[in-house]
């Protein structure tokens, strides 16, 4: 029973429930930055480099004309357009959650130790002896 009572523990706290939306929304927000770059962002590019679709390259390795093997770097240049979309959109957020946050107020100076008071005491009593 330990380890389901800790299970329960743990997963009510805050932090989890809050990485697990912040997961769900990130797969919804990922399928939205792949949809912008392959259907909106991409054709125009490849409309302007004369008519590639981004998608289709890639180079043959071998095989035969059935099951060709193919090297399809057009889909990993589609999927690092996605990621630096997506990480450039999250920089944005972070940016912005931290310009919202106040100024943590920066901590009172310290008032002089024991010691310093007792040396400064013994100074003010030597300097009206002499």
């Amino acid at each position: 029973m330990g380890m389901i009572s800790e299970f329960k523990t743990f997963v009510q706290r805050g932090n989890v429930m809050d990485m697990a939306v912040g997961v769900i929304i990130g797969g919804a927000f990922g399928k939205i930055v792949s949809s912008f770059v392959s259907d909106v962002l991409m054709p125009p590019i490849g409309l302007a480099i004369g008519g590639v679709k981004f998608s289709d390259l890639a180079i043959r390795l071998g095989g035969t004309d059935e099951a060709p093997v193919n090297l399809a770097y057009g889909a990993f240049l589609q999927a690092t357009f996605d990621f630096l979309i997506i990480a450039f959109c999250v920089f944005l957020l972070v940016k912005a959650v931290n310009s919202m946050k106040k100024p943590a107020e920066p901590a009172p100076a310290p008032g002089p130790t024991v010691d310093q008071q007792l040396l400064t005491e013994i100074r003010d009593l030597l300097r009206q002896r002499g």
